[in-house]
Parts: C-alpha cells; sequence; structure tokens
C-alpha cells in the first residue's frame, strides 16, 4: 500500500485554461520502462487505425512521447501488475490513485466510474471449466477480471486470472482499421463485446449440466426398483454455487453497459456508443439465463429432497410391514413359550404340526394384505 501512498501524493490534480482538473504529475520517481516491464503484454502506438510501432522496442513511456508528437493512441496491455510495476505508468497516463488500486489488488464487482478525462471499467471473465462428470466438488465456472483505462488517446487494460488473454482480440481488431480509428472507446467496446459473447458461451455449457442433473432427479425410477432416490444433494448445490459465482459477474454490469449505450460521453464515439446497446441486449439475454438457472436449480433441490424423503417414509413403511409380519410368530410362540400345564392343544400330537401352519398362514394373510395395499 505504500506504492499507492506516494502514488496520491506524486499525482495532484492541476487545473487546465477550461477550469477542470486533470491528474497530472512533473515528475514521479518510478522509471514505467524499468518497472513496467515485467507486467506488460503488449504495447503499440495507432494511428488511423493501424499499428505503426513493434512490442518488441516500446515501452508506455515512448509510446505517449510518439502519441503526442504525432497523434493515434496508445494501447498497452499488463498482465497482474505489481504496485511498482503499475505506478509509473499511472503517473506517465494520469490516472486516479483510487482506479489504480482496484486495478492492482483486482477482486472488483463489474463497474463503469469516470475520473476526469478517463473511463475506468471492470469487466469480469467467466472461463467453463470441461469435466467428464458434474461432482460435489467440480468447479463448473472460473473468473479472472480485466480492467480497462479508457482515455482521449490511450487505452490501458489490467488482466488478471489465467485465462481471457486479449492476443487474439487485438490481432482481430487490427485487421478492422476502419473500427480501430474510432479510437479507444472501439477498443473498450470490442473487449465489452469479447466479455459477454464469453458468458453466452459459458450460459450454453452451463444448461447441459442442469438438463442433466434434471434429466437424473425427474427420471422415472426403473421396474420394480420402486421410488427414484434422486441424486447427491451435493452435486445440485455445488452447481448452484457456480451459477451464484456467474451472477455476479453479469448482474452489476448491466447498469455500465446501458449508461455506455444510452448516456452521450466525451470519450465514447457516438459511432461506437450504437454497438453498445447490442451488448447490452446480449447482456440483459445471459442475465436473464443465470436468473432462470437459479431458479430451476432451486426446485430441482426442492424436488431431490422430496423425493430422498418419500424414499424414506417408503422404507419405513416396508420395515413396518416386515415387523407386523414377524410380531405373529413371536406372539404365538411366546404363548407357549410360559409352560403351563393346561394349554390347548399341548399335549396333542398333530398341535405341533397345527400351530406352525396357524402362523404361516397368518404371515401369508398379512403379506398379502400389505402387498395389495403397496407397502411391500
Amino acid at each position: 500500500m505504500s506504492m499507492i501512498r506516494d502514488l496520491r501524493a506524486a499525482v495532484r490534480p492541476s487545473l487546465r485554461k477550461d477550469g477542470t482538473s486533470s491528474y497530472a504529475s512533473a515528475s514521479y520517481a518510478y522509471d514505467a520502462t524499468r518497472d513496467a516491464a515485467s507486467a506488460v503484454v503488449d504495447c503499440a502506438v495507432y494511428q488511423e487505425g493501424r499499428r505503426v510501432t513493434s512490442a518488441d522496442t516500446l515501452t508506455p513511456h515512448e509510446a505517449m512521447l510518439h502519441v503526442r508528437r504525432q497523434g493515434g493512441f496508445a494501447w498497452i496491455g499488463l498482465h497482474e501488475p505489481t504496485e511498482a510495476e503499475f505506478a509509473g505508468i499511472a503517473a506517465e497516463f494520469g490516472l486516479h490513485p483510487l482506479a489504480v488500486e482496484d486495478a492492482v489488488h483486482a477482486h472488483q464487482r463489474p463497474k463503469l466510474e469516470r475520473y476526469d478525462d478517463t473511463l475506468f471499467t471492470v469487466f469480469k471473465t467467466i472461463h467453463y471449466v470441461e469435466h467428464e462428470e458434474l461432482t460435489a466438488t467440480s468447479e463448473v465456472v472460473e473468473t479472472g477480471e480485466v480492467m480497462c483505462f479508457t482515455g482521449r488517446d490511450f487505452f490501458i487494460t489490467v488482466r488478471h486470472g489465467g485465462h481471457g488473454s486479449l492476443r487474439a482480440l487485438r490481432r482481430r481488431l487490427q485487421e478492422d482499421p476502419e473500427l480501430l480509428a474510432k479510437g479507444p472507446s472501439a477498443v473498450l467496446h470490442t473487449i465489452a463485446d469479447h466479455v459477454v459473447d464469453g458468458y453466452l458461451a459459458v450460459a450454453d455449457a452451463m444448461q447441459d449440466d442442469i438438463d442433466e442433473v434434471e434429466t437424473e432427479v425427474f427420471s422415472a425410477p426403473s421396474k420394480g426398483k420402486g421410488t427414484a432416490r434422486g441424486v447427491d444433494a451435493g452435486r445440485i448445490y455445488q452447481l448452484k454455487r457456480e451459477v451464484l459465482e456467474f451472477k455476479r459477474a453479469v448482474s452489476p454490469l448491466l447498469r455500465p453497459m446501458q449508461l455506455l449505450s444510452e448516456r452521450p460521453m466525451r470519450l465514447v464515439d457516438p459511432d461506437i456508443q450504437k454497438y453498445f446497446r447490442d451488448v447490452a441486449d446480449h447482456l440483459t439475454r445471459v442475465q436473464e439465463q443465470v436468473v432462470g438457472f437459479d431458479e430451476l436449480l432451486n426446485s430441482i433441490l426442492q424436488a431431490n429432497l422430496a423425493q430422498a424423503a418419500v424414499a424414506q417414509n417408503e422404507d419405513m413403511r416396508k420395515i413396518t410391514s416386515w415387523a407386523a409380519i414377524i410380531a405373529v410368530p413371536t406372539a404365538v410362540c411366546g404363548v407357549y413359550g410360559m409352560n403351563f400345564d393346561h394349554m390347548p392343544e399341548l399335549h396333542w400330537r398333530f398341535g405341533y404340526p397345527m400351530v406352525l401352519a396357524l402362523i404361516g398362514g397368518a404371515c401369508f394373510a398379512i403379506h398379502r394384505t400389505l402387498k395389495r395395499n403397496g407397502w411391500l
């Protein structure tokens, strides 16, 4: 946290001619070239939609100097930077200390914040974890984060997590100079669209898992095996927890996408703003799916617990039925076991066979009655 405090002290608001404030620093103790080298994934300058520099030699400081002299915008990508690695870049581009702190420490809710002439956007990335069989400990989704700083002449991405690489997205954008010429807001839209498309793919994959569990819970029992016992409730609960994690990534992002698609912003090109509406529509669809998943899993879990209760009740009925049958020979044998001299048929030659026949007949009659009534 000491690095963040130093940054807050070094980055001071200064007044422009128009009276607005800007976070800028004339000098800073940390060298962006030296400290950020290990965290920078790619760094380039774009003019008229085309890349004009190479990431092999360009540093963030050099990229910004190039932009200020010749125009265009710089796009810098970082992966899990430390405070020291990000401090120089933050000072170079005048990033707000609060946004810098969020970007370094991660674990933020999806949001959109404006700091003077910079938009700070947080996206939660979702990756579906493939598994052969869903268990009570299966990890279904894995989350990461992408933080975006959008300025007039720069775009900075800070990525956390082992997935969600933006290399392919950058290459795809570079193949569309007309779109990239719209500036940093075009990159912001492309990343938002990429993240939400990932949500759609994960939602489809999770639908298959939920359908599998639902089929197992509501499938009819095999003939002669009685009531269905249901599936392991732990599997359903684990899937519900993963859906909740998914929901935490999707729901908070709805408001930022609506703002980007509806409210005019100086940093967002009007032509690009129209495309944010499509992203917001897709996100709304995913949010509805996730809410439906949560409600469906609640119903599946309740049905599974009800089936377990019914199965236990059937077991108790069977135990009770056999206890009633066993009670007949127990009672008869208990009476004749008292050894009184004057007991009926005690000295009769056919008394023993008669008692056995009586016990067998009574047991058979009780068993048949209980069987007919569905207790056995």
